[in-house]
């Protein structure tokens, strides 16, 4: 099961950097988190409002493995300068857990001097109650928040804190809850 996993992670991260959109990877003591997005936009020339982004990510903790792909719709939020707002859903597939829980996502770019490279602070949240959760779910429940630097272009540095919960139908699971750093690469 696991290299089925890691084979689908990396045709989710293949077809990202071919579509010219971000990959990226963070790390902490105990687990490793593959990402990949691609904007749907860039391919179809559309630039007209909304950005629709397909989204992958493949998270490995100790002994346990979640993978991810989502769809979201973002704009920019009117009124208030450098705030994006997002609302998407996501299929999670992990051991003996599957769910679609619905997600929001704000990003807030700093309104920084020029001197300060671009750096941005997002929030996100997914749930699924038990009519989204299969397999031996009852519910899911996804909560990040990320700092995000861009240090050269189109390079990222960023750190954040992730909780997963998972609720089964005997008993709960914190999946994974971690501070962790990473990097993302756009092209």
């Amino acid at each position: 099961m696991y290299f089925k996993k890691l084979i689908l992670a990396t045709l989710l991260l293949t077809g990202t950097i071919s579509a010219e959109t971000n990959i990226g990877i963070n790390i902490n003591n105990e687990d490793v988190e593959l990402l990949g997005e691609l904007n749907f936009n860039t391919l179809t020339d559309y630039s007209s409002g909304t950005t629709y982004i397909l989204g992958g990510s493949y998270l490995h903790t100790d002994g346990d493995n979640l993978a991810t792909l989502g769809f979201r719709g973002q704009n920019t939020l009117q009124g208030v300068e450098g705030l994006t707002l997002a609302i998407g859903a996501k299929f999670i597939f992990a051991d003996d857990f599957m769910a679609l829980p619905l997600m929001a996502k704000a990003t807030y770019a700093l309104p920084l001097i020029d001197t300060i490279p671009t750096t941005s602070l997002a929030a996100s949240f997914a749930y699924a109650p038990s009519v989204l959760t299969f397999v031996d779910g009852e519910t899911y429940t996804e909560f990040r928040l990320e700092a995000d630097m861009e240090v050269i272009s189109n390079v990222h540095i960023f750190t954040g804190y992730r909780n997963i919960d998972t609720e089964y139908g005997n008993f709960d699971k914190t999946f994974n809850n971690s501070f962790y750093g990473g990097m993302k690469l756009s092209f």
